[in-house]
């Protein structure tokens, strides 16, 4: 079982930054694909980012919604995964998730993974 437990959200003016820290209980997380979901209040969840490491080099998606504002990167030392939030906009707005599959393929799908965090709310004003 793997457990995962978000830090960093929170309140932030629109333009702001905001790192959000996914970390991950279990021996196995270097082969884990490790993801970025959001969902806002009547929509559906989405993915943000994923990253995964294949054991000779990483892959990173980064949905063109966020493209060029955000970042994802893992530390597998740390078992823990990052998502850096910059030039936050008010639709950025949504509790994120961090979500995680065994898995040495890059996986954008919301119901390919197993492992769910609490969530962390990310509150942007204008």
């Amino acid at each position: 079982q793997v457990q995962l437990v978000e830090s960093g959200g929170g309140s932030v003016q629109a333009g702001g930054s905001l790192r959000l820290s996914c970390a991950a209980s279990g021996r196995t997380f270097s082969s884990y694909c490790m993801a970025w979901f959001r969902q806002s209040p009547g929509k559906e969840r989405e993915i943000v980012s994923a990253v995964v490491w294949s054991g000779r080099s990483t892959s990173i998606y980064i949905a063109d919604s966020v493209k060029d504002r955000f970042t994802t990167s893992r530390d597998n030392a740390k078992n823990t995964v990052y998502l850096q939030m910059n030039s936050l906009k008010p639709e950025d707005a949504a509790v994120y998730y961090c979500a995680g599959r065994p898995t040495s393929l890059l996986d954008t799908t919301t119901q390919g993974y197993a492992y769910w965090g609490q969530g962390t709310q990310v509150t942007v004003s204008s």
